[in-house]
């Protein structure tokens, strides 16, 4: 019996936009993150045509519901219905798609191996994205938040209530990147920072979800964590974010109306 080529079969997911690539005249490369299959490159074909039936629907950021065909290099999506495209509410927001652009390229990097599930970083992931789109807290704050809960799930989670060396509660004036976090005196090695007690209170605050303390922040703290949530992430990192020194945090405060 003759070889009759390769049939890959079809399969459906939830997924989340995290880049487009141009591939050829006409199509596109979609790196998706899927609920249940993980990251995936796929193919979109006719995507860029202007009689394509779903090209609008594959942009940034956007959680849509996707048919593919599995395919020999790169699988090819054959359906998408977009559930909420978070992406065209941030066209015309410049800091709010470089921040969307951090947190889609953080959850490319945390994810190394295609098809490889990761159901919690994509739970985070698509959380971050419509907290974003909601913009009932700061943008830099859903970052922040976002890249501290998806170091959690990497294991670099930095120390905060405790002394990342010796494990002695805190709170602690010393952090030391490369220590692992908050270090208390008998531990502190030399070049440690000496944030603000408030900054590492806002961090742990991001971490664990307790937006009351972090929408109180004051500017100062939430800039003196962001910077060190960044360095945390980039010590980690083979290489650093490329999005990251783009991200504008020089947004309106939010103003929450009272009836």
């Amino acid at each position: 019996m003759s070889g009759s080529g390769f049939r890959g079969k079809l399969y459906r997911d939830d997924a989340v936009v995290l880049r487009v690539q141009k591939l050829g005249e006409s199509d596109r490369i979609i790196t998706l993150f899927t609920r249940h299959h993980g990251r995936i490159r796929a193919v979109a074909k006719g995507v860029r045509r202007t009689t394509s039936k779903f090209g609008g629907r594959l942009e940034p950021f956007g959680h849509v519901d996707v048919q593919l065909l599995e395919g020999r290099t790169l699988d090819v999506i054959s359906q998408v219905e977009g559930v909420d495209l978070f992406g065209r509410r941030f066209l015309e927001d410049y800091s709010r798609y470089t921040l969307a652009s951090a947190i889609a390229e953080t959850a490319e990097r945390l994810t190394p191996i295609e098809q490889e599930p990761s159901l919690r970083l994509f739970q985070l992931t698509l959380g971050a994205l419509r907290a974003l789109a909601k913009a009932e807290h700061a943008g830099g704050l859903v970052l922040d938040a976002y890249l501290l809960r998806a170091m959690s799930v990497a294991g670099w989670a930095p120390a905060l209530r405790e002394c990342a060396v010796c494990g002695t509660p805190g709170p602690h004036r010393g952090f030391s990147i490369p220590a692992g976090g908050a270090v208390c005196p008998d531990c502190r090695p030399p070049g440690a920072a000496h944030p603000a007690p408030a900054t590492i209170e806002l961090m742990s605050a991001l971490a664990e979800g307790d937006w009351t303390i972090a929408d109180a922040a004051p500017g100062a703290q939430q800039r003196e964590a962001s910077g060190l949530v960044a360095a945390h992430l980039q010590w980690h990192l083979e290489r650093a974010l490329r999005s990251l020194p783009l991200v504008d945090r020089d947004e309106r405060p939010l103003r929450k109306e009272h009836s």
